[in-house]
């Protein structure tokens, strides 16, 4: 481990999975199987898709070696009222047929009947079509065991139904959670608790009142290590008590009444078929622990015959990632709570509030730990919660404050120094002999990684070309290391790091190997921030792949040089001052750079360590076995090398990727 991490990056973090891997199951959800290949009742063309894109993930997970699969619900898509159910559900059983491990299977709505919403048209829950789906497809709840886990799944319309089974269910479920207490449980349903908040009110996407607190109070009491729902065709994530809880995504379509979440227009079919979204998830259990991997599907199809899908693309994930010296300023919000209207679709009296998770999801794939948050985060009473979930999965809060922190500040940051990987003051540096015994004190008081930065010098420029400047400048540039150098040399143990600033014209290699010796010749740990941008607010970065080709030199310096990094742009910054395409998109969906980067993170992750070779202008990593890697255009191939395509993590070009990661 780099000797120039935070202390705080080190401590342990009680949901990163340890020993070994146990085994893995496959988790799909929603593939609303038609009655028919390629028609849907329904009027959007994805609902249309559902066979074929179903058909394309039964198939990646039939290469798979999980052990078996579990479906969270809606298997088909007509209700059981509809005469086409029948047809419907001998479709799933055929397309699924091509899995050659178990398949256990869970009713949802369209499967068994609604939960009890009486402003929606659909039947409910009842006996008739409780029986009706027991032809079709088994219990509807039930448990297994595997080695040492426990697999519980549950009729979740039966919830509030009053139906005389739904008391039956309740029984057996305390009962089944109670014996089989000292066992890993995971517990599956099709309805989620709750979507952001365990005290939101009812809505076409939740359990409703009395149903959600019995449920929460068997998760409570019991703890089991993880509960996975469905039905909102979204992603989200939060803990429950002990117990990690998911809702995962559609195989078939989004739900786009969530589209709200996205500053930037619906995309194909309002929203609907934002096919970034889709896919399936790879539960692998640890010997202690366990990772939910997403694989995203892009609304791939299968037809019926002897072709195969492309196998699943390997990505790496947070909870699992050791390195940890690569940070993304997360300017946007990244647990942000939106309003999302009525639909006149599902829902239509009130309108819903929902947490947008996909930052999260984007940043787990890419494995990137490190996070560059301000100070009103932790302000924040509900995302100072995120970051305590974030940072027990394995993410670095990097927490930014300008000028010394008020009173209210310092309590706060004291009360949460577990939180804290580093603490970042940006000051003056005009005034740093005013600030020198403020800043010894808060380094004694929080006992934290103190990390200093500064904003504009009254000698910098404020006009550039003959035009005003708006440059916020902050930072130290490459050019104050002497001047830092001797001030860390009056002032020694004043702070743990400090933070320099390159613009878009300097060089990601060269930087950091100036700032490694810096850190060689102070023992003072500095922090690379890497812009994507030049002086005038005005001008556009939006050439996707010379972004691209930085983030990916960015990542590759900080590894090869050991020092750490802090890239500038995470999602597209595609209206206002300095517009830059980021590592995803607004609708938080995977640029060609994110699939670089997480290409990267799990290539390097595995052959270390690495050091920089430089060849003429040509700078890549190598290892103990002459192994090098480096980003590059197709064009700039030398011979030995070979092109590994970020999209699929192969050699192949699907995707047509612009940019690849050249082996040696």
């Amino acid at each position: 481990m780099s000797k120039y991490l935070p202390k705080n990056g080190s401590k342990k973090l009680k949901r990163r999975p340890s020993k070994e891997l146990a085994f893995r199951v496959s988790l799909i959800s929603d593939t609303h199987i038609n009655e028919a290949e390629d028609f849907s009742a329904s009027p959007y063309p994805a609902n249309a898709e559902a066979n074929p894109r179903a058909r394309y993930i039964f198939d990646q997970i039939k290469q798979s070696d999980s052990k078996f699969c579990i479906h969270l619900g809606d298997m088909v898509n007509p209700v059981p009222e509809l005469p086409s159910y029948g047809a419907a559900a001998e479709n799933f059983h055929s397309i699924a047929s091509r899995l050659t491990i178990p398949l256990h299977l869970m009713p949802g709505n369209h499967d068994i009947g609604d939960k009890p919403v009486t402003w929606m048209p659909a039947g409910m829950v009842n006996k008739e079509q409780i029986d009706l789906y027991r032809d079709h497809f088994g219990q509807d709840f039930f448990s297994f065991d595997y080695e040492n886990c426990h697999f519980v799944i549950i009729n979740s319309p039966l919830i509030n139904s009053g139906d005389p089974r739904e008391m039956k269910q309740a029984k057996w479920l305390e009962s089944d959670l109670k014996e089989n207490r000292s066992k890993r449980i995971f517990l599956f349903s099709h309805y989620p608790l709750y979507v952001s908040n365990p005290k939101e009110p009812e809505s076409y996407d939740n359990i409703d009142e009395p149903g959600r607190s019995w449920l929460i109070n068997l998760i409570e009491t019991y703890k089991p290590e993880a509960l996975f729902t469905a039905h909102v065709h979204n992603f989200w994530y939060d803990v429950i008590g002990e117990t990690e809880y998911y809702i995962v995504p559609s195989t078939c379509f989004v739900r786009h009444d969530y589209s709200e979440m996205y500053r930037i227009g619906g995309g194909s079919q309002q929203g609907r078929n934002d096919t970034a979204k889709l896919g399936h998830i790879t539960l692998e259990i640890y010997e202690k622990g366990h990772v939910a991997h997403y694989h995203r599907s892009f609304a791939g199809c299968l037809a019926d015959g002897p072709i195969s899908a492309p196998p699943v693309v390997k990505r790496p994930h947070i909870k699992t990632v050791d390195i940890q010296n690569i940070y993304i300023d997360m300017r946007h919000a990244w647990a942000e709570e939106l309003t999302v209207s009525p639909s006149g679709a599902v829902d239509e009296f009130r309108r819903k509030i929902a947490r947008n998770d996909y930052p999260i999801m984007a940043v787990w794939e890419m494995g990137i730990r490190g996070l560059r948050v301000p100070i009103q985060d932790l302000e924040d009473e509900k995302t100072r919660r995120r970051m305590r979930l974030m940072r027990d999965v394995g993410h670095n809060f990097h927490v930014y404050v300008y000028d010394i922190p008020t009173v209210e500040q310092i309590s706060l940051i004291r009360e949460n120094t577990h939180l804290i990987s580093q603490l970042e003051i940006v000051i003056s540096w005009d005034k740093i002999k005013e600030y020198t015994k403020v800043l010894n004190d808060l380094t004694n008081q929080f006992r934290l990684d103190i990390i200093l930065s500064r904003v504009n010098r009254k000698d910098s420029a404020k006009t550039s070309g003959g035009k005003f400047n708006h440059l916020i400048s902050h930072g130290f540039s490459l050019s104050e290391t002497g001047e830092l150098s001797n001030f860390l040399s009056d002032n020694k143990h004043l702070v743990s790091g400090v933070q320099f600033t390159i613009t878009r014209g300097d060089c990601p290699w060269k930087a950091s190997e100036l700032v490694q010796k810096f850190a060689n010749a102070t023992g003072c740990t500095p922090y690379l921030y890497v812009k994507s941008t030049e002086a005038s607010p005005a001008e556009r970065f939006d050439d996707e792949i010379s972004n691209t080709l930085r983030f990916g030199d960015t990542c590759l310096a900080a590894i090869g040089n050991n020092v750490n990094v802090i890239i500038d742009t995470f999602d597209d910054a595609d209206r206002g001052y300095f517009t830059r395409t980021g590592l995803v998109d607004r609708r938080f969906n995977p640029r060609v750079a994110s699939n670089i980067v997480s290409e990267l993170i799990q290539r390097l992750g595995m052959d270390g360590p690495w050091q920089v070779k430089q060849d003429d202008n040509t700078y890549r990593l190598i290892n103990s076995q002459n192994k090098t890697i480096r980003v590059g255009l197709e064009k700039s191939l030398n011979s030995g090398e070979k092109l590994i395509n970020p999209f699929t993590g192969r050699e192949d070009k699907a995707h047509e990727p612009s940019v690849y990661i050249i082996e040696g």
